[in-house]
């Protein structure tokens, strides 16, 4: 299978609308549409809101429970399909 990256748009009726001429062969294709998500930006100012109280994230081995206690969860937004592909790119240089 041959993959291909271009720009489109979706219209107010939900039609996909291609802007550039494309030198393919006619013929049944798969289309997969990665929309951006906006970016929520993150204030660095310090909150004057009080912190909740974090819920305490339990573990069986006593060595990582400060290291639990120090971390914050994963964004809501988080692939982990894309972090391993990023990792594997990065690692076998692709």
């Amino acid at each position: 299978m041959q993959a291909y990256k271009l720009n489109a748009t979706i219209n107010e009726l939900g039609h996909l609308i291609i802007n550039e001429p494309l030198n393919i062969a006619p013929g049944e294709v798969e289309v997969i549409i990665l929309q951006p998500i906006p970016s929520q930006e993150i204030s660095t100012e310090a909150s004057t809101e009080p912190q909740l109280d974090k819920p305490k994230r339990q573990t069986k081995i006593k060595a990582l429970q400060d290291w639990f206690e120090k971390t914050q969860p994963a964004p809501p937004d988080f692939d982990a399909d894309a972090a391993r592909w990023e990792a594997l790119k990065e690692k076998h240089n692709l």
